[in-house]
């Protein structure tokens, strides 16, 4: 053994050197065996979380963090708990570094002697240098203040931000930095806070070194050092951008609720000032269609008539589904319930679509279950629904082709009402599109013939989702849509079978 090895093993202190990376001990003498209680193969070659207790292991773990970032000696006091006879009220950790500046080894020498004063100077010390360098590292704005609201001291961040000079700050009043409409709270505030001790937390505006304002998020905390001095720590976070967000938040809403107001108010107005007119329309022209009081004359100008009375037709159509469109949205379309022979009332829509279907040569063909029970609901939307509907699948049929309508009830209860075509379809990915109100699933000039205001399926939708009801919709491009109209089981009033009171009669009949 040298004799630079015999003075490392032998010598009157535990000391021990551990490597960089994983904390493990490379070497260790006699008193640092005797002070953990083990012996060289169970220290030599292992990391000190295998022979530390918990406790310990993380206090020396954190303090080679320390020396490793620092790369110069820090000095920490021991914890005890460690199992051998050696008493040690601290340790110098020291870096070893190689040429190029990186830190290879670390240095742990034990302290035994607690009346060295110096070892308690050199913790302070480094603790002073831990705490500075987290003031002046922290990416928020701290202020020092005194009891007078002087500033003390300011860190980078804050110099950074707000663009004052520190020479600027440093002695200046801290409400000074404020709006003016803020220093005279501030400064009774602040009063409290140095008076009373206690944290705080809130908004203030500090103006920046070129004359704007900034949104600040502030925390407060008072210190008492020696001599009952007191000073205010304050952290500062800017939130400007934060809060310039939420005012073109709020703008945008308030302009989005302005313009629906709007549009309240102009269809509102639009009810009575086109509807009246149209009505007028479509009465004289019926009347001149139909040559009420004696013949027109030329045979183009009952041609000309027919046109006006079929798009006057349909302008009103557009308007009353805007119309109703736009009840619902706003919630005024309360229902009228009763009791809807849904018998009854599908047959007549089957009826009533008809003319229409036979016009554009489409087969209208019902499957409407016998004895179906009757629905409570409002006859009205229920039928509107139904037209709304038959009436997409005619004008999306091709000729010759056929719409079924049809309804029954499910397993569960449940009615449901189906409507299925033979025509152009929808592509899946464009079917919510169809469900939304104006929406168009199809933009192609070819495809003009089928546009229309893009608010029956909406419509329908709206209206079933009013009794509570599920609209379904399943559709193929080339193969046809099905649209299924699904209502509650609580919806459904039963009928029950009673016979006539007849001796001899075996008829039963289905009444309410």
């Amino acid at each position: 053994m040298s004799g630079l090895e015999s003075y490392f093993t032998k010598m009157q202190i535990p000391r021990f050197i551990v490597s960089a990376d994983e904390h493990t001990v490379l070497a260790a003498n006699d008193l640092a065996m005797k002070y953990f209680d083990r012996s060289s193969e169970q220290i030599i070659g292992h990391k000190i979380q295998n022979f530390m207790d918990h406790e310990n292991r993380l206090h020396f773990e954190q303090s080679f963090e320390v020396c490793l970032s620092k790369k110069r000696s820090v000095t920490i006091q021991a914890l005890p708990g460690v199992p051998g006879n050696v008493r040690v009220y601290g340790f110098y950790i020291s870096p070893i570094l190689k040429e190029s500046g990186e830190v290879d080894y670390i240095d742990v020498i034990g302290q035994l002697d607690v009346a060295d004063q110096s070892i308690l100077q050199r913790e302070r010390d480094d603790a002073i240098s831990l705490l500075t360098s987290i003031f002046e590292v922290s990416e928020v704005g701290v202020v020092v203040t005194d009891q007078n609201g002087s500033i003390v001291r300011v860190n980078d961040s804050f110099v950074r931000t707000y663009g004052w000079a520190r020479d600027e700050l440093v002695n200046a009043d801290i409400t000074g930095l404020l709006t003016p409409d803020e220093r005279e709270g501030a400064r009774r505030n602040y009063e409290e806070y140095i008076r009373t001790g206690i944290r705080s937390s809130g908004e203030m505006k500090i103006i920046r070194k070129d004359g704007s304002v900034a949104n600040t998020l502030f925390t407060t905390a008072t210190l008492e050092l020696s001599q009952r001095r007191r000073f205010l720590v304050t952290t500062v976070m800017d939130i400007t951008l934060r809060k310039q967000m939420e005012q073109s938040l709020r703008m945008a809403k308030d302009q989005a609720d302005a313009a629906n107001r709007a549009k309240s108010v102009f269809l509102a107005n639009m009810s009575h000032e086109l509807r009246t007119p149209l009505n007028a329309i479509i009465g004289f022209s019926e009347m001149m269609h139909k040559e009420t009081f004696g013949p027109m004359g030329h045979e183009k100008y009952g041609e000309y008539m027919g046109d006006v009375l079929s798009s006057a037709r349909h302008l009103l159509e557009i308007i009353n589904e805007v119309l109703d469109m736009s009840k619902i949205e706003a919630g005024r379309i309360d229902l009228d319930e009763g009791e809807v022979d849904v018998q009854i009332l599908m047959k007549s829509v089957v009826r009533m679509m008809d003319s229409r279907a036979f016009g554009n040569n489409i087969k209208l063909q019902d499957n409407i279950q016998e004895t179906l029970p009757n629905l409570q609901g409002d006859q009205r939307l229920v039928r509107q629904i139904l037209i709304n509907l038959v009436g997409n699948a005619v004008k999306f049929s091709r000729p010759g082709g056929v719409v079924l309508i049809g309804c029954y009830m499910l397993d569960d209860g449940r009615m449901q009402m189906q409507v299925r075509d033979e025509g152009v379809g929808i592509p899946h990915e464009k079917i919510q599109q169809a469900l939304e109100p104006f929406g168009q699933v199809s933009d192609r000039p070819e495809n003009s013939h089928y546009q229309g205001t893009g608010l029956g399926l909406p419509l329908a939708k709206a209206m079933a989702e009013l009794h509570e009801a599920e609209l379904h919709l399943e559709s193929e491009v080339e193969q046809g849509t099905t649209v299924y109209i699904t209502f509650p089981s609580w919806r459904i009033i039963l009928r029950k079978p009673r016979k006539f009171p007849y001796p001899d009669s075996t008829t039963t009949t289905l009444v309410s």
